[in-house]
């Protein structure tokens, strides 16, 4: 705490005023991240004008945010969020928000039960390619030569699905 109070460039009584103990402001920052997070994959979307650019753009957002804040991405989706059952409800609480806005997203016929499933599939397949292409000395791939791999992947994918 008091590297972060120095960090803020406040004293940690004041810290303290604000989180009422380092639990309380890694609740915080996980909540920012997610919300962080949200807002750039909202706004990505949201400009684009077809399908298959949302989906684009989806993914180019993701792959950026996590590349230009890879700490941010491992606080969120590291061991320790996972593990601790107050921080993990917060992350699941992320993934869903981040499920809910892309199921809407999916343009198919099926029941929303069936884009929701999609949806959590589309996050996995995100969550899971960071994963691998964060590499341990700090370098990672570039993100639109990420998102154009995994969202043609994702486009193509949900383009041969069957609603019946």
């Amino acid at each position: 705490m008091d590297d972060i109070a120095a960090a803020a460039g406040v004293t940690k009584p004041v810290l303290y005023q604000h989180f009422t103990s380092k639990r309380g402001l890694f609740i915080e920052v996980l909540r920012d991240v997610g919300g962080q997070l949200m807002a750039a994959l909202g706004t990505a979307t949201g400009e684009a004008t077809t399908g298959r650019d949302r989906v684009q753009a989806g993914f180019s957002a993701y792959f950026r945010f996590v590349t230009d804040n890879e700490p941010a991405f491992r606080v969120l989706f590291g061991a320790a969020a996972r593990n601790d059952p107050e921080f993990a409800v917060i992350v699941d609480g992320v993934l869903e928000e981040v499920a809910d806005a892309i199921s809407q997203l999916i343009e198919i016929g099926g029941p929303p039960e069936q884009r929701r499933v999609l949806a959590h599939a589309v996050v996995g397949m995100a969550e899971a390619t960071s994963r691998d292409a964060l590499s341990p000395d700090g370098t990672a791939l570039e993100p639109e030569r990420l998102a154009t791999w995994v969202a043609e992947l994702a486009w193509f994918g949900l383009r041969g699905i069957r609603t019946d």
